[in-house]
């Protein structure tokens, strides 16, 4: 299949683009500089230079192929995370290309799209496994994934199969954000804020690259993407502890978390999501069940 993939450059798209070369796919990967290019060159794809807001631009690079995936994201820094400012660049990408890209596929008879979107904005569900169909509330940071989801949505209603991705939260040796929740795990602070008892759900970003893959043959819909084993903020904190050889770690103070802004409150949500639908629409398994033994740590340097 002919791929026009977005992203490829990412924490993801740099397991994903090798892993639909591996396939056999033929993708064409969306690089912005000539270090990015030779990046998607040795990893087995095609570069091409174009635009995601330039709607005629984009239109005219996806013409030929037959699906589309877009992962393309700009998450700002774990430092810059709390300013709602900081997630504009992201939110556009989200809320403009996203809908250049599902343009482009319907004018280019791609049968295809596939969206990269986020857990997070499930509610709190306490120790309860929350699947597709549980309400998310996507406001300030997380609006842009409602629009990409239905833009993808608008695809599939016009005849073409479109795929949501709910991923959990990314981790790997390369993640800025891994790099951050290492040091504080280092200075003894559980990285995972919350309650202590409520669920976090992980995904490794080569299970996410092999999840695109499957992507390709299951259903229109939306499916969740984490791992099998959703952990709890301590049993989290105690596996990045264990990756690095440190002593315990202790939670954030209740008082500290009650200061920070109603952008990083959003993430003290409790959310065990489960992977069911898609593993049986799919085929798809992560290769690392839980984040408990397989967390980048002293041997991930």
């Amino acid at each position: 299949m002919k791929v026009f993939l977005t992203g490829g450059t990412g924490v993801v798209g740099t397991r994903a683009l090798p892993a639909l070369v591996a396939a056999g796919h033929d993708v064409t990967a969306v690089a912005r500089t000539d270090a990015k290019a030779a990046l998607v060159d040795r990893l087995g794809g095609r570069s091409v230079h174009v635009d995601l807001f330039d709607q005629e631009a984009v239109a005219a690079a996806v013409v030929g192929h037959e699906a589309v995936v877009n992962l393309a994201t700009s998450i700002p820094p774990m430092s810059q995370a709390a300013r709602p400012s900081a997630w504009a660049g992201n939110e556009r990408l989200r809320i403009e290309a996203s809908a250049h890209l599902v343009d482009a596929a319907l004018a280019a008879g791609a049968g295809r799209v596939i969206q990269e979107s986020i857990t997070y904005p499930y509610v709190d569900c306490g120790d309860r496994w929350i699947d597709e169909d549980v309400e998310c509330t996507h406001v300030g940071a997380f609006a842009g994934a409602a629009t990409a989801e239905a833009a993808t949505s608008r695809f599939a209603h016009q005849g073409g199969s479109g795929v949501v991705l709910r991923f959990g939260a990314f981790y790997a040796p390369d993640s800025s954000h891994l790099q951050a929740f290492n040091k504080l795990a280092r200075w003894r602070v559980n990285p995972f804020i919350g309650d202590p008892e409520g669920f976090a759900s992980f995904i490794h970003a080569g299970d996410a690259g092999d999840a695109v893959v499957a992507a390709l043959r299951a259903p229109s819909g939306t499916y969740n993407v984490v791992d099998d084993r959703p952990l709890s903020r301590t049993e989290a904190g105690e596996a990045v502890a264990d990756a690095l050889g440190v002593g315990r770690v202790h939670a954030v103070p209740k008082a500290v978390l009650a200061l920070m802004p109603s952008a990083a409150k959003a993430l003290d949500r409790s959310q065990r999501v489960s992977n069911r639908r898609f593993k049986e629409a799919s085929g798809w398994s992560p290769a690392h069940p839980s984040i408990s033994g397989a967390w980048p740590g002293r041997s991930g340097w």
